[in-house]
């Protein structure tokens, strides 16, 4: 069976699921599972699997300027979107138009607000590091009193982590360790020896910093229903950020939308900018979803029972700010008045580096889709450091250069020549992942007079590092220059950073979870506290960022949410 692609329609859905990203795609595929009638509507393009992966495979040679994105073009429409780690001329495709999602930031402040508007969203160009929450993490804000207690533990998603991890597809190894609980994985990536000898050495200096491999929504050892929906064993080819015909890394294209898709129950509505939602203070329902046309700009709407907002973080609650009525004139679901406040990412302002000595006669094969991982030591407040509260991971990798690093060198001749087929010393990388505290000051508003061109209020952040976060770099920054000093690398460099909130691309919050509807915007299954038959299940719900990768948890949260509202529907609840 195939998706029916719609554009006008004056049918209504079981659900309406807004976005198509990580969360939207495994919120269809669970209504689709389910028997439901589902809309996905996406505001920007369709891209097929496979077929709009236009630069796949394609060598550096055939770029002029060998796959960097640097020239007037770019630099009038892309100015933001190229400060991401995954932009270049193989990706930019990916990315969207600067000139066409303005957003404006408090004087004093600022935020890159990095954007993938097509089917799929993100989930074409996330680095896949996936990683659970531990109950440390779910229950920090209530041992420390940052922030509102969450109102689910670990017990509570541990099941739902086991269900879309079997999906989805992580490689990964068993290290049973208190703060970042195991997988149900696939084999893991290996680790090279001068990481292993690094891991020993860490193990014998640092020995509450344990190095494991990290673990990556990659497959190693495809099953059976990932075989049936034409996915195979990761090719290590580093073009990730392309799009991947052979499905080997978890994306919507390659997994949950195929699967919809299967049910003959998946609707699709791309090109369709969602305004705002339709509710009815009668009903005191959600009944549908305006929209825009993201080409000429009419205005059409869509009805459903149920709405799944899964717009990303800063994107459901920019929609639920602009969705007013008489019962909220602040936006929906906004009797709390918290929605849009204790906005986050994750800090990755510290970073060191060094070259390893030795290690001539080894080398690696292929093109590694992850690196090594050191959790969190300061998981707990008695672990906690003096000048900052929570803590963070550190990831990185080492590597040998390749005649690639000679572009850099000064040379001429055979001997020149002669160097470019050898291969260059050890180096190493580390880079600091940091937690960002709750602050209801961290907050996003819609704009009072700035619109975008489809007439929806802009957005207006006012978003900054505290001195908890300034501290906690610094720490970093000394900690893995000790690390690499002990090892006995050589040419050290490490450094503590400013970069503004954003650029990691993990934004949590604004439209918390919490057992007070005060106090939240969500119940403990994403639900409006408010509107019984809406929920958010991205990166809007956190209560807090923890240090881990926020992506595989967006996943659980979506399922969980999803079959819970199937339940409501099945038992007359809802």
């Amino acid at each position: 069976m195939q998706e029916t692609i719609v554009q006008s329609t004056d049918d209504e859905f079981d659900v309406l699921i807004v976005g198509s990203g990580v969360t939207g795609g495994w919120a269809a595929k669970e209504f689709c599972e389910a028997g439901f009638k589902t809309l996905l509507i996406e505001r920007g393009r369709l891209v097929e699997h496979r077929k709009d992966y236009p630069t796949e495979g394609k060598g550096p040679w055939e770029y002029p300027t060998r796959t960097v994105a640097e020239n007037l073009l770019v630099d009038q429409t892309q100015a933001i979107q190229k400060q991401c780690y995954a932009f270049n001329d193989t990706s930019k495709h990916f990315f969207g138009n600067d000139r066409d999602l303005p957003y404006s930031t408090e004087p004093g402040t600022s935020f890159s607000w990095i954007r993938a508007n097509q089917l799929g969203g993100k989930s074409l160009l996330w680095a896949r590091q996936t990683f659970r929450l531990s109950d440390y993490d779910l229950s920090a804000n209530a041992k420390d009193g940052l922030g509102i207690d969450w109102p689910i533990r670990y017990q509570d998603l541990a099941p739902w982590y086991d269900y879309v991890e079997k999906f989805a597809g992580i490689s990964a190894a068993q290290n049973n360790l208190p703060q970042l609980p195991d997988s149900i994985a696939q084999p893991a990536f290996e680790l090279t020896k001068p990481e292993l000898d690094f891991q020993a050495s860490l193990a014998e200096h640092f020995p509450d910093k344990p190095m494991v491999v990290g673990r990556c929504a990659h497959l190693t050892e495809p099953s059976k229903i990932q075989l049936e929906l034409g996915r195979v064993t990761c090719q290590a080819r580093s073009e990730c950020y392309r799009g991947c015909s052979f499905g080997a890394y978890f994306s919507t294209q390659s997994a949950t939308l195929p699967a919809a898709a299967r049910t003959g129950n998946l609707h699709i509505a791309p090109n369709s900018v969602v305004h705002s939602l339709i509710y009815d203070d009668a009903k005191q329902r959600v009944t549908g979803v305006r929209v825009v046309d993201n080409d000429n700009l009419s205005q059409r709407e869509y009805r459903g029972k149920i709405v799944f907002l899964c717009a990303s973080t800063l994107g459901s609650t920019q929609v639920l700010l602009n969705s007013t009525s008489k019962r909220f004139p602040n936006g929906l679901a906004n009797s709390s008045g918290v929605l849009g406040r204790y906005l986050m990412d994750h800090n990755y302002n510290a970073w060191a580096s060094a070259r390893i000595p030795g290690y001539e006669d080894e080398y690696y094969r292929g093109r590694r889709p992850t690196g090594i991982y050191i959790p969190n030591s300061h998981f707990e407040p008695s672990r906690y450091h003096k000048a900052f509260k929570r803590g963070y991971a550190i990831a990185g990798g080492a590597t040998r250069g390749s005649w690639q690093g000679m572009s850099k060198q000064d040379g001429f001749g055979s001997d020149f020549k002669q160097r470019l087929t050898q291969a260059g010393p050890w180096q190493i990388w580390m880079g600091a992942q940091g937690e960002m505290l709750p602050r209801a000051d961290n907050q996003v508003s819609l704009h009072p007079n700035k619109k975008d061109k489809w007439g929806i209020p802009q957005l207006h952040f006012n978003c900054q590092w505290s001195d908890n976060e300034l501290n906690m770099m610094q720490h970093a920054a000394e900690t893995m220059h000790k690390m690499l000093e002990t090892a006995g690398f050589e040419s050290i460099r490490s450094q503590a950073t400013t970069a503004p909130p954003g650029l990691a691309i993990h934004e949590i919050g604004t439209a918390r979870m919490g057992n007070d509807p005060k106090q939240s915007v969500l119940n403990k299954y994403n639900q409006a506290h408010d509107v019984p038959n809406l929920f958010v299940t991205d990166g809007a719900s956190f209560c807090s960022s923890g240090v881990v990768n926020p992506t595989l948890t967006f996943m659980a949260l979506t399922a969980r949410a999803a079959h819970y509202a199937i339940d409501q529907v099945k038992s007359g609840r809802l």
